[in-house]
């Protein structure tokens, strides 16, 4: 088909999808992602919401991606991980996060989380693929986090999975929704200590598509780095089937333990 024929089918597609958008917009108004008022496009957050989020930032751990409390000078600057790090390294390479865990990040995530409130996707999702460049960069197939089927079935979608979509399209790197399964049902993490999680996501996930996974570079991705209970299990059974490396990447992290257990 030539470019005369084909033009004005271009011009017909964009004129529905600027009709469902002005349509979609009628009905379902955009609101903010924070405090769910009325703003002027979707997406978008209040400025004085939007100062109060930290974006976590260098000097971090190499490794687990926790930022520095303080400038380490020339030491951080040179690839350090953290005490925890270097004491009893993770199981995955490297984690990197957008956010620090806070009152705001948390009414960010939760609404996603809980609500399937979607219309944030693409931002979150933009952010974490700035904050975890480099491993986006060297990822050969993307993972999300896995539900347990009894819990997806009661919620109807995952997030991480969403998620893990939203930067897929972004990248341009292979999807694989299913590669990894939970084949535990665990309770609820909030509120527990790091070594609680550890023993409850114990045993809980297992490699669905090994041909998948083996010989690949893995990105997990999750909504919220805690402890790194769950991403620990998940890099054990992915290394053990055969995955080259496993990096992480989470729309938020918890920067101060307490906020972990709220």
């Amino acid at each position: 088909m030539s470019w005369s024929e084909y033009a004005p089918l271009v011009r017909v597609r964009n004129q529905v999808a600027w009709l469902a958008r002005t349509i979609n917009g009628l009905v379902w108004p955009p609101r903010s992602l924070i405090t769910g008022e009325l703003v002027e496009g979707p997406g978008l957050i209040e400025p004085e919401y939007w100062r109060m989020l930290d974006f976590v930032t260098a000097p971090l751990c190499i490794r687990c991606g926790a930022p520095f409390e303080a400038y380490l000078g020339e030491a951080a600057d040179a690839d350090q991980s953290c005490a925890a790090c270097i004491a009893k390294p993770p199981a995955y390479d490297r984690a990197r996060a957008a956010l620090a865990y806070s009152d705001v990040s948390r009414d960010l995530i939760l609404p996603l989380k809980y609500a399937g409130r979607r219309d944030g996707l693409a931002l979150m999702a933009s952010w974490t693929v700035n904050a975890g460049k480099e491993l986006c960069d060297d990822a050969e197939l993307i993972v999300p986090i896995p539900l347990h089927y009894t819990r997806l079935a009661r919620r109807g979608f995952n997030q991480a999975g969403w998620l893990a979509a939203a930067i897929s399209r972004q990248t341009g790197v292979p999807l694989s929704v299913d590669a990894l399964k939970r084949v535990r049902a665990t309770p609820t993490q909030a509120g527990k200590s790091a070594r609680g999680r550890r023993r409850s996501v114990a045993g809980a996930f297992s490699v669905r598509r090994p041909k998948r996974v083996k010989d690949r570079r893995i990105l997990l991705v999750d909504d919220v780095f805690t402890t790194g209970a769950t991403v620990e299990a998940c890099a054990k059974v992915l290394r053990r089937a055969g995955a080259v490396s496993v990096d992480v990447v989470t729309v938020a992290r918890v920067v101060r333990p307490a906020d972990g257990l709220i």
